[in-house]
């Protein structure tokens, strides 16, 4: 049915940017390029037994809530960064908030009204991202990967881009083939390209101190976003003079170095090696350890804490890790997650070990993508 054409009533939102709707045979269609309330024609792109994946090629009823998409590359076929271009920007939240509460309500049991809160820096919701991926093809264009695509798509500029990225200029320029192009802006004003694997470093400043960050390597990617999360995690974590803290998925430090003023010790566990070096030079002088590891095999042995903080990737953290996180007795989980499904099963499994879901904090760091980051408290007992 690849490629085949049908009209569907869209029904709802759900995760991963695409909205739900029901061929004749019953089989649901998760569509991009649509927006519940909509009726549109669609080409299926994907076909499973109990399921299709579509693009939205016209709409034939539009919702309140469309808008013409900004940027002339979004769209199907083309771009697949960007899964809300043709939502009105307050919609665009009110889609992310409605996608949070359904998983944490189905996959955790917990219902929870949400509400997706801006982030300063961007300018509606465009020129906010400050690290960027491209990908050159054959000839060495260089361009982003079509959605659920090796393929790339040729572009012009990319208006989710800090305007220093400068990709007009990238994209003019003839690349080696099948190569990866970063670039980052840092906050300080640094600009940095590399292709492939390199050793560059950019400083960014957050919270009062200066970070050294590799090129490529992990850094929220919203210009407020640095700012606003430690603000919350510091906040959330209610951190005191005795407390023995554990920062998992520490990256270069940033809630290390947030934390260390007002606890006693903080323990930062990270995997990847330029972080692990990196947040050794960046936490000097305060009373940190830094451990290159993995969180998975670092937590197999006895570990006591006091306030735990963790960061993982898309993924989750797992039933493994959070079970072990359970076992080091600590009175406080807090727990930034950027993928509502990831954060609703370990949520779902730090219920059923003792803690309850006290906060969730969502914000909006990735506009015009459905995706969104959640700064949330876990404790035990009472509250």
């Amino acid at each position: 049915m690849s490629g085949a054409t049908l009209i569907l009533d869209i029904e709802r939102v759900a995760h991963g940017g695409v909205c739900v709707g029901h061929a004749e045979d019953g089989r649901v269609v998760f569509v991009r390029h649509t927006l519940p309330g909509e009726q549109v024609r669609v080409e299926v792109t994907e076909e499973r037994r109990s399921y299709l994946r579509a693009d939205a090629v016209e709409v034939l009823r539009s919702a309140p809530a469309r808008v013409p998409p900004p940027c002339p590359w979004a769209g199907p076929g083309r771009c697949g960064g960007c899964d809300w271009q043709h939502v009105d920007l307050a919609e665009q939240r009110r889609l992310k908030a409605t996608v949070i509460g359904e998983q944490l309500a189905h996959l955790a049991g917990v219902t929870r009204g949400v509400e997706v809160q801006a982030v300063p820096g961007d300018e509606d919701w465009l020129h906010w991202r400050t690290r960027m991926r491209l990908a050159t093809d054959g000839q060495g264009r260089a361009g982003f990967h079509r959605h659920r695509s090796h393929q790339i798509e040729p572009i012009g500029d990319c208006l989710i881009a800090v305007e220093p990225a400068d990709v007009p200029a990238l994209v003019q320029r003839v690349w080696p083939p099948d190569a990866e192009v970063t670039v980052d802006v840092s906050s300080t004003g640094e600009r940095a390209v590399a292709v492939g694997s390199h050793s560059a470093t950019v400083t960014e400043r957050a919270a009062g101190r200066d970070f050294a960050v590799p090129v490529g390597g992990f850094w929220q990617v919203h210009i407020g976003a640095a700012e606003v999360l430690t603000r919350h995690v510091l906040e959330l974590a209610g951190p005191q003079r005795s407390d023995r803290c554990l920062d998992l998925y520490a990256g270069v430090g940033l809630f290390a170095a947030a934390l260390a003023p007002h606890v006693r010790t903080v323990t930062a566990v990270e995997s990847d090696r330029r972080a692990v070096a990196a947040a050794r030079r960046n936490l000097r002088g305060l009373p940190v350890e830094v451990i290159g590891a993995r969180v998975d095999r670092w937590l197999r042995s006895a570990v006591n804490a006091d306030v735990v903080v963790l960061d993982p990737p898309r993924k989750g953290a797992g039933r493994d890790v959070v079970t072990r996180l359970a076992a080091t007795g600590a009175r406080s989980l807090v727990y930034v997650a950027c993928d509502p499904a990831a954060l609703g099963r370990d949520a779902a499994t730090l219920i059923a070990l003792g803690y309850q879901l006290v906060d969730v904090r969502a914000f909006d760091l990735f506009p015009m993508t459905a995706h969104v980051e959640c700064v949330t408290l876990f404790t035990r007992g009472a509250v």
